[in-house]
């Protein structure tokens, strides 16, 4: 069995199931109320080493699902499925040690070869799995210079970017034979709501119930011609990232680099909308809240090792001709306001207790309620991602987020860079029509990524 094109061709050479080593007790899980604001659909992550100095390939992954095995019985929902429990009238993780479908396959590209800029060419259908069972899968690959890339999709509902880090990083440490820095929990308490349930109105500016459309949207195609979703990496230059923030801070206010390259994006997108003759549409910006350290209220460890989803995605919204015409100060003023309303405590508890009242309900973010433009900005530049998931062949030469095809929602995603660590690494999933204008109006900012960036 091969997945190829003229660019590459990958033989997958085995498929099996790893089970969680440790006995289980078979047992559901429900999800949190946190869990319950993240839709349906996969993500994925990606991880390219150069060859490693010992052991062949086969050995290699023998050791990879051993160490799987153990990994999986620390993070035993991964190893379950999510099935609707009749007894509560809901989808929960089945906990079943129903295992994890791991691929094994070979292909014949160089790293050094791999369009990285390019994830649609070079990772999708090839280098990451498709999950068909469970809540995650996993594709390991053998490139023809002998270098590996391990490919993750996982089901979102069960985990945020802080939370796949987290696995991640233990599985690599397992493989070490080290001690895992951490060891998740699966305390559903910690997020109980109040009783009685309290909130304010305004969370009602953040989350919304979903409602399905009532008719097919004729106006947007979103797998041909430019409203095709396309995924691509770029990276940003550390001076491009400081005078980004040195221009969204000028109205006196200083603005975070987050700040500052999502207000750019928000104007870009306007300025793309504008130019394809969407004029005056609404456009919105969402921004990911970690909400562990806001809950938690200085005492770190309360959520550290909470494995789930912890996320506020509060937004804003505006016509495009008014992005068009307001100054980068003046985007990361009204990008700063709307961002705080999500960084307290308060706010964290009170999205608690409103899902408690809709658990039965499907919610969505506002910002991706209706059909207007809408990105979702998620900051991963704190994860350590590039050091810590390290097999014992050597460190990440590159790490990535990843966006199955199929997935209609526009997403962005900033990340460390592997090279210099004042860079950005951005990955996109945009309608081809914005990334095309991105590219031809903003390329001294966004950088295709490539080899020679990469080192490799």
């Amino acid at each position: 069995m091969g997945i190829g094109d003229n660019y590459f061709f990958v033989k997958v050479t085995n498929k099996v199931v790893v089970h969680a080593e440790e006995p289980w007790n078979d047992h559901w899980l429900p999800f949190t109320n946190l869990d319950l604001l993240v839709p349906p659909f996969d993500v994925g992550s990606f991880f390219c080493y150069k060859k490693p100095s010992h052991g062949d390939f086969p050995n290699l992954l023998n050791t990879l699902k051993v160490s799987l095995s153990r990994a999986l019985s620390l993070y035993y929902p991964l190893a379950g499925e999510i099935l609707w429990n009749a007894a509560s009238g809901e989808n929960q993780f089945r906990c079943n040690n129903r295992g994890v479908d791991f691929i094994e396959a070979v292909a014949d590209v160089e790293l050094k070869e791999l369009n990285l800029h390019n994830p649609d060419e070079s990772i999708e259908g090839k280098l990451m799995p498709k999950k068909l069972h469970g809540v995650l899968a996993i594709q390991v690959t053998e490139l023809k210079c002998g270098g590996i890339v391990i490919g993750c999709m996982f089901d979102h509902r069960a985990v945020d970017g802080y939370s796949a880090n987290m696995f991640f990083s233990s599985w690599a440490d397992i493989t070490r034979s080290e001690t895992t820095s951490m060891i998740p929990s699966f305390k559903r308490s910690i997020l109980k709501p109040r009783c009685p349930t309290t909130y304010s109105v305004t969370i009602n500016d953040v989350f919304a119930l979903f409602e399905p459309p009532t008719k097919p949207d004729l106006e947007k195609n979103t797998s041909n011609g430019d409203d095709a979703l396309i995924n691509r990496v770029y990276y940003i230059e550390g001076e491009q990232l400081n005078k980004l923030q040195l221009v969204a801070s000028e109205n006196g206010q200083r603005r975070s680099k987050l700040e500052a390259f999502t207000s750019f994006l928000w104007k870009i997108v306007a300025l793309s909308m504008e130019d394809s003759g969407n004029h005056n549409k609404l456009c919105n910006v969402a921004l990911a809240v970690d909400g562990r350290s806001r809950l938690s209220e200085g005492d770190e460890k309360l959520l550290a090792s909470h494995f789930g989803n912890v996320l506020s995605m509060p937004s804003g919204s505006k016509r495009s001709h008014e992005l068009k015409g307001m100054s980068l100060s003046t985007i990361a003023t009204d990008v700063h306001e709307f961002l705080q309303t999500a960084t307290t405590k308060d706010h964290f508890l009170d999205l608690i207790d409103w899902v408690e009242e809709r658990r039965s309900q499907p919610l969505v973010a506002i910002a991706f309620a209706s059909k207007e433009m809408s990105v979702m900005v998620s900051s991963g530049t704190r994860f350590h991602t590039n050091g810590d998931v390290d097999f014992g062949w050597g460190k990440v030469v590159f790490g990535s987020c990843h966006v199955p095809s199929g997935r209609e929602d526009c997403y962005v995603s900033t990340l460390p860079s592997p090279t210099n660590n004042n860079d950005w690494v951005v990955y996109m999933h945009l309608p081809m029509k914005h990334m095309n204008y991105i590219e031809s109006h903003a390329g001294y900012m966004f950088k295709p990524l490539d080899s020679d960036y990469l080192k490799i």
